[in-house]
């Protein structure tokens, strides 16, 4: 993850029921945290979102917890998209104290495009492909091999 240009960061706000008796964050919230990130990534990156009808489904999400986050410490989650296939795509993520800079966890998953209204996956469309592109500012198609 160390290579990856994030250039979509969320500040998130830690609310009172984050905090555990330990006094950090409990560790179930941080895929709240991932959530808020790819929610609004794809709502700001990707043009004609219609979310009664198309759905972003997590198909396999992995996470690694690097440093306790503190119900005083300022976050934000951090959010790239780093391959695209034709109905799935990547996705890296990490939450980051935002004063030192501080990675407190890093997340990667795969994700699917569903149709609601079908039932069934279903590819990106090409302008959100374009849209994700021009964002991350590389092209993250999968390359198909001959």
């Amino acid at each position: 993850m160390k290579d990856i240009k994030f250039h979509h960061t969320l500040p998130i706000q830690l609310r009172f029921n984050d905090v555990d008796k330990f006094g950090h964050v409990n560790n179930t919230i941080y895929f709240s945290f991932y959530d808020l990130g790819k929610t609004e990534y794809f709502a700001s990156v990707c043009p004609n979102v219609k979310w009664d009808k198309d759905a972003i489904i997590v198909v396999h999400i992995e996470a690694e917890f690097v440093s306790q986050i503190f119900g005083t410490d300022q976050i934000a989650v951090q959010t790239a998209v780093t391959e695209i296939g034709t109905k799935s795509f990547h996705l890296s993520q990490r939450v980051i104290d935002v004063i030192t800079g501080e990675i407190k966890c890093t997340c990667k998953s795969i994700m699917v495009t569903y149709d609601l209204e079908k039932h069934e996956s279903k590819p990106l469309p090409d302008e959100w492909i374009n849209a994700i592109c021009t964002y991350e500012q590389r092209d993250v198609r999968r390359v198909k091999k001959a």
